[in-house]
């Protein structure tokens, strides 16, 4: 084995460990690039899941790690950055196989909720109905940097020496109150680890990757995932979800008004109307065989789920979906030809998969993350204890234990 090789396998150890890795080529005093997450400014206890604490929207069964990785052949990477007192930032890469996936195609849509926001890659989505590069998700500025990663990647892969047109696929979210987003510290360079470190198991969550600066309902939002699997006479098949939570409202967990409880919640006073605004970007992923038009369905479905967890979509809020199917049998392979999938009449159960995973998944984007001083000030975490006794109040059989 080369001594790269011995590097890059090392690296990956270092991953699967939780440990960080700073940044190539910077000394340990500039800026600090990890890839997993950091410990918060003063906390030290691990933060819980929503299943932690018993809250388990909908019906259907999760998979082994409730995660969108739950999908066979799915890889998730996170690189985040942290520097000062303004410095705080990331991205987060998916990648929907381990194959060459400007040769294998996946079937691709995009779906958006409200439009404010920036989406490379969305229109050839919609007009062709696949992707062909890892979706990247990052801060509003840094869109270009992300592009630039993933068109290089995706350039370097080996049988796509004559490619000279690259769809790159990236998503944002305005980070701007934690993070010094006007001084774009993100590079391509620095974007590009989380592609090549993305890797299938548990997906770090909270404040990490693209989700390291968000804000989400006026308390510290971040990366949330979780998965839900179909019986077997239904098909057995997986449906993932992955989130980047920097939106707001007036937020409801598992039906409960706990925004309204702990009084912190959109148009709270008459002067109150804009702390509603922001982002949200939901990745759906699937091994069930589906076309693009029944992946478009699948994604609008994931809306639901922003509803559900109290939010109206408001007018600066950017709210996009983009859903893949990973089966072999649809992939568009050029001189192939693909499956048209799983017809309408099978569609049902993966739209209430849909909405249970992203519904769960937001809430762990929210009590994974952890309270964060930044750029403009500080933003605290979502109180679990308070979380806890106001869903007692409600009737919810709910417990965390330290």
């Amino acid at each position: 084995m080369s001594s790269r090789s011995i590097r890059f396998s090392f690296l990956v150890i270092l991953l699967c460990a939780g440990f960080a890795w700073p940044a190539f080529g910077q000394s340990s005093s500039s800026v600090t690039v990890t890839v997993s997450p950091r410990p918060a400014d003063d906390q030290s206890m691990e933060r819980p899941r929503a299943r932690d604490l018993g809250i388990a929207p909908g019906i259907l069964p999760t998979g082994p790690l409730n995660a969108i990785t739950d999908v066979a052949g799915v890889r998730v990477g996170h690189v985040s950055m942290l520097r000062g007192d303004s410095i705080r930032t990331g991205a987060t890469a998916i990648i929907p196989h381990s194959d060459n996936l400007y040769r294998e195609r996946v079937p691709a849509a995009f779906y958006q909720g409200n439009g404010y926001g920036k989406f490379a890659g969305s229109t050839q989505i919609r007009e062709l109905g696949e992707l062909e590069t890892p979706i990247v998700l990052t801060n509003t500025l840094s869109v270009p940097q992300g592009m630039e990663a993933v068109i290089g990647w995706t350039l370097d892969q080996p049988a796509n020496e004559s490619v000279r047109s690259v769809n790159a696929v990236v998503g944002e979210t305005n980070d701007g109150y934690l993070n010094d987003i006007r001084g774009r510290h993100l590079k391509a360079s620095t974007i590009r680890q989380a592609i090549e470190t993305a890797a299938s198991g548990p997906v770090a969550e909270g404040n990490v990757g693209a989700g390291t600066g968000t804000v989400s309902f006026g308390w510290k939002g971040g990366i949330g995932t979780s998965s839900r699997r179909l019986p077997d006479h239904m098909g057995g098949y997986t449906v993932g979800v992955l989130v980047q939570t920097n939106y707001g409202g007036i937020l409801q967990i598992d039906g409960v008004p706990v925004g309204e409880e702990l009084g912190q919640y959109y148009l709270r006073t008459a002067l109150d109307q804009g702390d509603a605004d922001g982002s949200i970007i939901i990745v759906v992923a699937t091994d069930a065989p589906l076309s693009d038009r029944n992946l478009e369905r699948l994604a609008a479905r994931a809306v639901l789920a922003i509803g559900r967890t109290g939010s109206p979509m408001t007018n600066g809020s950017g709210d996009y979906v983009v859903a893949f199917s990973t089966a072999e049998s649809v992939r568009r392979i050029r001189g192939r030809a693909s499956s048209n999938g799983l017809g309408n009449t099978g569609m049902s159960p993966l739209f209430q998969a849909s909405v249970e995973a992203t519904e769960e998944a937001i809430y762990n984007a929210l009590f994974k993350a952890e309270s964060m001083t930044g750029h403009r000030g500080r933003i605290e975490a979502i109180d679990i204890d308070a979380v806890v006794n106001v869903m007692r109040r409600y009737g919810r059989d709910v417990n965390f234990v330290r």
